[in-house]
């Protein structure tokens, strides 16, 4: 949140120092303490300015490149002039800025109807490229069907309104090209960072696996009855093709 810099009760040193602390973040709403030449204090506000642009820029370059350079300039001038930070690391300014998009920021009706979505989406990709979190210990060999596949926590279950993974210069859908997706976005053994769309019927396999301690084949034929398929073997036959795939990728990271 913006703050008033110039509080007159304070001594003169605090004064100053919030003075240039806001003009700083936002020239064009606060003057610059009086005595400082404008040169040196230039060199200030682009220093600050393009170190926070280029962390947003890297977090999130799909969002700027389909955004014209005056409006992305205004975006991130505006983010930085209304958002109160809470983190003072730099790693943490991809979600600080989610965070304003979400909730702070007033939206303009040039605005895509995607935007948010699209934020998200880039913001995860670089949320578990970060991520701390480490892989169970599990079994690393097992049978996808007799044993119990467990699903990693690098594996994030996503559903969109628009086709996130697909927006891009080429791509910028309307409304009414709005399509309910379905992705699964991960990291595997190799630190390096995949998605893959999915259906509705593999993200409730997902599901079941992750809430219940059930083999591959307990959870295909509860599947399959949930669906009430006509032939369950059938579905077994194919979830192990399924299963196959999640496990190259690490999504399962191995067996109870």
């Amino acid at each position: 949140m913006n703050r008033e810099f110039t509080v007159a009760s304070q001594p003169l040193f605090q004064r100053v120092q919030f003075e240039f602390a806001g003009h700083i973040r936002n020239p064009l709403s606060n003057s610059a303490p009086e005595g400082i030449e404008d040169r040196r204090l230039a060199i200030y506000r682009n220093l600050f300015f393009n170190n926070i642009e280029s962390f947003i820029a890297n977090g999130f370059p799909i969002l700027k490149s389909i955004t014209d350079t005056d409006r992305w300039v205004s975006l991130v001038r505006d983010f930085v002039h209304r958002h109160q930070s809470h983190s003072p690391y730099f790693l943490e300014i991809g979600s600080e800025f989610l965070h304003y998009l979400q909730s702070e920021r007033i939206p303009q009706t040039t605005d895509p109807g995607f935007m948010l979505e699209l934020a998200h989406y880039e913001w995860v990709e670089l949320a578990l490229d970060v991520s701390a979190i480490e892989l169970p210990k599990v079994k690393l060999d097992g049978d996808l069907l007799a044993d119990q596949p467990v699903i990693s926590p690098l594996a994030w279950v996503l559903s969109y309104q628009y086709p996130v993974h697909r927006i891009g210069r080429d791509f910028q859908p309307s409304p009414e090209q709005a399509d309910t997706t379905h992705i699964i976005v991960y990291r595997d053994r190799q630190m390096q960072v995949g998605f893959i769309e999915i259906n509705p019927t593999t993200r409730r396999l997902l599901q079941i696996l992750a809430d219940e301690m059930i083999t591959g084949r307990a959870a295909l034929l509860k599947l399959a009855g949930e669906l009430e398929h006509s032939n369950p073997d059938a579905m077994v036959e194919f979830g192990v093709e399924l299963l196959t795939t999640l496990r190259s990728k690490d999504i399962i990271c191995g067996f109870h």
